[in-house]
Formats: C-alpha cells, structure tokens, sequence
C-alpha cells in the first residue's frame, strides 16, 4: 500500500521535483520495505519460497517502471543511480538466487 500512495501523494505535489522526492520515496524505501517483509516471511516460513519469487518479480518490474519515470522527468538520477548502484549491490537478486535453495 505505501508505493501507491507515495506516488499518489507526490503526483499531489506542485512541481516535478517535488513528485520526484516521492517517487524516490517509493522506489527506494517502500520498495525495500515490502522486500524486507517478504523476506522474512520466507524466512519464517509463512509464505514458500516460490511465493516469494512470485512477488519480488514484479516488486523488480515496478522499481525499473519507477526508475523509469524517475529518469524521465530528473535525468540526472540516472547519473546519481548508476555510481550508487556500483557501489551496493542488490539484495532481491541475492535473495531469489537463494530462495530456491531454503
């Protein structure tokens, strides 16, 4: 429910930078949250492992659709996320790569 009404909340916004604060409100932390949280009901074994990877698939579809949008309306967080993402890898990936294996 928080990716939606950040994206909600920001399109509310006067000017497109400040729609953009929530859209990298959505893409960076209400993204990482529900991750988070399907990562530990896999771990604690409320949902299997292929629940898991049926919702992190699309949770990655929609942070490429809001890096999209992103990227259209402030071109320079392209720049911005591109040294960021050299330096920290994704966890979604290690984690589907994994969860086949619990």
């Amino acid at each position: 429910m928080s990716i939606p009404a950040n994206i909600v909340e920001g399109r509310e916004q006067k000017t497109d930078p400040e729609f953009c604060r929530f859209l990298r409100y959505a893409l960076g932390g209400s993204t990482s949250e529900l991750e988070y949280h399907m990562i530990i009901a896999r771990d604690i074994k409320v949902i299997k492992p292929a629940q898991f990877v049926e919702v992190l698939t699309p949770l990655k579809e929609v942070r490429m659709l809001l890096y999209g949008l992103l990227k259209c309306l402030d071109p320079q967080t392209a720049v911005v996320d591109r040294k960021e993402a050299a330096v920290k890898p994704q966890a979604a990936e290690s984690d589907q790569q994994s969860a086949g294996s619990r």
